[in-house]
């Protein structure tokens, strides 16, 4: 078979890889069968003993298992490419409301922001390949980059602002493609993806695999999108027949934060 397979590993998207890998990955107990694979002609993403073909692949013997070590990273402001909308922020909390999350930005939209007074130093920014959300006032080159002396935060304010990330590395393919996001504002009925990936439409038919850092919340989904979110920065998503369990994880995610 020659297909391109891709499959979820700690929680990030692996692949393309062959057939044969994905059988090799099985035997070795890289992968189990609660684990997920995707290719071309699947409506969603499948648990391994949810696809036929591999259903027969028996995993090694006593082999255990083989978790590749995710390197997290922990960059510099200055380390970004300032015309790169990678950037995600996380507002409200830092004047005593309620958090929202917005972007993709670019560094050099961030600097305007902070110029506006629209953010500041106890803005929260996520940027994917980051652990969790981080103070820009605790990036080492604050000052550097916003030509201001980063803000005195207590120690109660940084554990409660990072201490329950809203961030959930989303793997959507609507047809051949496949594109990562994150999600917010979620409820039984829907949410909205921020990517400037999607080239998408409204009426799209697309299916979802929502994999947050905590796997205790993973579900996939299939709906429709029913809007595209101002300045291309992702769209809105509503929920078609929903499974009991996403609708029981999705719930629990809610309970819990």
């Amino acid at each position: 078979m020659s297909e391109n397979w891709y499959y979820v590993q700690q929680g990030n998207r692996q692949g393309p890889v062959s057939f044969e890998t994905i059988q090799s990955l099985i035997r070795s107990n890289t992968l189990g069968d609660s684990d997920y694979v995707w290719k071309k002609g699947f409506d969603n993403w499948k648990k391994i003993r949810e696809v036929s073909e591999l259903s027969t692949v028996e995993e090694g013997p006593g082999v255990p298992p083989m978790i590749s070590k995710i390197d997290y990273i922990d960059p510099k402001l200055s380390e970004f490419d300032p015309h790169d909308r990678s950037l995600f922020i996380r507002i409200g909390m830092d004047r005593g409301g309620q958090p929202n999350d917005y972007g993709p930005f670019t560094l050099e939209q961030l600097k305007k922001l902070f110029k506006e007074n629209r953010i500041n130093g106890k803005t929260l920014l996520f940027k994917n390949g980051m652990k969790e959300w981080k103070l820009l006032g605790d990036f080492e080159d604050y000052q550097e980059i916003f030509e201001e002396v980063p803000p005195m935060i207590a120690e109660e304010e940084r554990r409660s602002a990072i201490r329950k990330p809203f961030v959930a590395r989303m793997f959507v393919h609507n047809n051949e493609t496949v594109f990562e996001g994150i999600c917010r504002d979620i409820s039984i009925g829907g949410m909205q993806v921020l990517t400037d990936q999607f080239k998408g439409k409204e009426g799209d038919r697309i299916s979802i695999n929502v994999h947050p850092q905590n796997t205790d919340y993973h579900f996939t989904a299939s709906g429709m999108v029913v809007r595209l979110l101002e300045g291309n920065a992702g769209f809105s998503f509503r929920f078609l027949n929903l499974s009991d369990e996403a609708r029981k994880s999705i719930e629990k995610y809610i309970e819990e934060n």
